[in-house]
C-alpha cells in the first residue's frame, strides 16, 4: 500500500536500500482525521504526514489565543514542519488541524529521522521540502504586514478560487478571517463593500466571485 505511493512522491525512494523502505513502510500509518480535530500540537514530533484527500491547516497561535495559518496542506501535500525530529533547526511551534475529514499516510518521526541520518539525500529533500513551505510563509508575513486589507482579501479570494477552479468559494467570513489572520469583524466589512461595489456575492456559507477584473485591479 504504501511502497507505489511512496514511489511517486520521494524523488529519493529509488536510491536507499531496500532494508531502508521497508523500515519506512513498516513505520508508516494510514489515519483518518476528522473535520476539527488537531493533529499537532507543537509538542511531540508527530511525523511527516502525506494527505491523501481532504484538507489540513497549519498555523501559529499567540498568547493570547490569535491565529495566524501559514499555510494550507490538500491532495498530494507533505508536511514536514510536524515531524520536528528531522528538522532540528525548525525551533518554534506550529499547529495542525484537520479542516475537513482527511485521510492521510503518517510515517513515524524518529523512523524517518533515523534513515535520514544514514541517507543524506533525504536530508536534502526535508529541506528542500522546509524552504519551499518558509516562502509560503514568508508571503503571508508579508501581507500582514504590508499589504492593505482590501489588497489582502482580493489575494485570498482569487487563490481560492484558482484552487478550486471555481467561482464560489465555500467559506463563512469567520472561516476568512482565520486563514488570514484577522478578525471577522474586518472581513464582514470589506465583503460588504466588495459586494457594495458588485466584485462578489455574499450567501450563508459561501462567496461568489462577479468581477474576476476588479478583483485583480485591486491585487496589481
Amino acid at each position: 500500500m504504501f511502497e507505489s505511493v511512496y514511489r511517486e512522491v520521494f524523488p529519493f525512494w529509488n536510491t536507499i536500500s531496500d532494508t531502508d523502505r521497508e523500515y519506512i513502510c513498516q513505520n508508516s500509518y494510514p489515519f483518518t482525521y476528522s473535520k476539527g480535530r488537531n493533529i499537532h500540537d507543537g509538542s511531540e514530533c508527530s511525523g511527516l504526514i502525506l494527505v491523501r484527500s481532504g484538507s489540513l491547516r497549519l498555523y501559529i497561535m499567540s498568547e493570547e489565543g490569535k491565529e495566524i495559518t501559514l499555510y494550507r496542506l490538500h491532495k498530494g501535500d507533505l508536511c514536514m514542519l510536524s515531524a520536528s525530529c528531522v528538522l532540528k533547526a525548525v525551533t518554534f511551534e506550529v499547529l495542525l488541524d484537520a479542516e475537513e475529514q482527511s485521510d492521510c499516510f503518517v510515517i513515524g518521526g524518529p523512523a524517518f529521522a533515523a534513515v535520514s541520518e544514514r541517507n543524506p539525500q533525504i536530508k536534502i529533500f526535508a529541506l528542500e521540502m522546509a524552504v519551499s513551505r518558509f516562502s509560503d510563509v514568508m508571503w503571508v508575513m508579508q501581507q500582514i504586514l504590508f499589504f492593505s486589507m482590501d489588497k489582502r482579501l482580493a489575494i485570498f479570494l482569487l487563490d481560492e478560487s484558482a484552487r478550486l477552479r471555481s467561482d464560489t468559494i465555500p467559506l463563512t467570513h469567520g472561516q476568512i478571517a482565520r486563514y488570514m489572520g484577522s478578525a471577522r469583524e474586518v472581513v464582514s466589512r470589506m465583503m460588504k463593500y466588495f459586494e457594495g461595489e458588485g466584485i462578489v456575492a455574499v450567501n450563508r456559507g459561501n462567496v461568489v466571485i462577479l468581477d474576476r477584473q476588479r478583483l485583480r485591479k485591486l491585487v496589481f
